[in-house]
C-alpha cells in the first residue's frame, strides 16, 4: 500500500474443500501473496464506501476465480498499528465448495500480486502461515464447525 488509510478494514474468506479419499478431512484455500511471508486467506482491504462482504467477494473472485455468497462473519481480529496501519480483519464463511468449484480455482490465473493458490490440510496450516494468520484461521474454523458465525448486517438488516 503506497498510501494506506489510517485504519484498515480487511475482509478475508475461509473456503474449505473436503478430501475425496478421506471424508471429514478438509483443506483450506490459501493464497501466497508477494507482499508478505507465509500463506494467507484470500481477501484484502475494502475501498471507501464499499460494502464489507462485497470487498471480500471482490478479492476472492480476483484472487481465486470463485464467486461465493458471503453473509456470515466467522471472526473479527483487531490488529494494532505496527508494520501496517491499525486494522480490523473480518473472516467470512465461504463454506465447503464443490469439486466443480475447486476446478475453477485450479484453472484460475491469479493477479501478479499473488504467487499461487494452495489447498492446505488443516493439520499443516501452522507450518505455512504466520502465527497471527494461523490463529485467525483456527478461530474462524472453530466458529464454522460450531455454527457460531455472526450474520453480516448492513444498516441493521
Amino acid at each position: 500500500m503506497s498510501r494506506p488509510p489510517g485504519r484498515r478494514s480487511v475482509h478475508q474468506v475461509l473456503v474449505l474443500l473436503e478430501h475425496p479419499d478421506e471424508p471429514d478431512e478438509f483443506s483450506v484455500l490459501l493464497v501466497d501473496p508477494v507482499h508478505r511471508n507465509g500463506l494467507a486467506l484470500p481477501g484484502g482491504s475494502a475501498e471507501q464506501d464499499e460494502l464489507p462482504h462485497l470487498a471480500a467477494r471482490r478479492h476472492l473472485e480476483t484472487e481465486t476465480g470463485l464467486v461465493l455468497s458471503l453473509r456470515t462473519i466467522l471472526s473479527v481480529d483487531y490488529t494494532p498499528a505496527a508494520e501496517f496501519p491499525e486494522g480490523l480483519n473480518f473472516v467470512y464463511a465461504g463454506g465447503m465448495i464443490t469439486p466443480r468449484q475447486a476446478e475453477v480455482v485450479r484453472r484460475h490465473q491469479p493477479p501478479e500480486e499473488i504467487r499461487g493458490l494452495h489447498w492446505v490440510p488443516q493439520g499443516q496450516l501452522r507450518e505455512v502461515m504466520t502465527e497471527d494468520h494461523y490463529r485467525r484461521v483456527e478461530d474462524a474454523w472453530d466458529a464454522w464447525e460450531h455454527g457460531a458465525g455472526l450474520p453480516l448486517l448492513v444498516r441493521g438488516r
